[in-house]
C-alpha cells in the first residue's frame, strides 16, 4: 500500500508541476521553444510537440492512464529541453551552485522512475 501511495505522489507531483509549464505555453505561446528549435536547425513544427509533452502527457500521468508510455514521452521532451535550452552550457553552474539544467533533469529522472515503477494501484489503469 505504501508503494502505491508513493507512486501516486510521484505521478501527482510530476503531472501537476509539468502541467503548470504547459498552461504557461497556452497563455504566453511557444515563441521561445520555436526559437530554440529553429536555432538547432530543426523544422519549426516540432515546437508544437511541447503541447503534447507539457499538457497531454501530464494529464495522462496524473490520471494514471498509460502512465508508462506517457512518462517516456515526457522523458523525451525533457531530453530535448535539456539539449535545446542548455546544450551550450550543459556543465555550467547557476549562482547557487546547481547545474543550470537542474529542473528539466529532475523531471527527466522522475519520468524515468514513473516508467520503471508503473502507475500503481491508484490509477485508471494499473500498467
Amino acid at each position: 500500500m505504501t508503494n502505491d501511495i508513493a507512486k501516486l505522489v510521484l505521478r501527482l507531483t510530476v503531472g501537476i508541476m509539468m502541467l503548470f509549464h504547459g498552461v504557461d505555453k497556452i497563455i504566453n505561446g511557444i515563441g521561445g521553444v520555436k526559437h530554440l528549435i529553429i536555432s538547432a536547425g530543426l523544422p519549426e513544427f516540432i515546437a508544437y510537440g511541447v503541447y503534447v509533452g507539457e499538457i497531454v502527457v501530464p494529464i495522462l500521468i496524473l490520471l494514471g492512464i498509460y502512465a508508462r508510455v506517457a512518462s517516456l514521452v515526457l522523458a523525451l521532451n525533457m531530453v530535448f529541453a535539456i539539449f535545446l535550452a542548455y546544450g551550450n552550457s550543459l556543465f555550467s553552474l547557476g549562482k547557487h551552485g546547481a547545474p543550470l539544467f537542474e529542473l528539466p533533469f529532475l523531471y527527466l529522472i522522475m519520468s524515468i522512475l514513473i516508467f520503471m515503477l508503473g502507475s500503481g494501484k491508484y490509477a485508471f489503469n494499473t500498467k
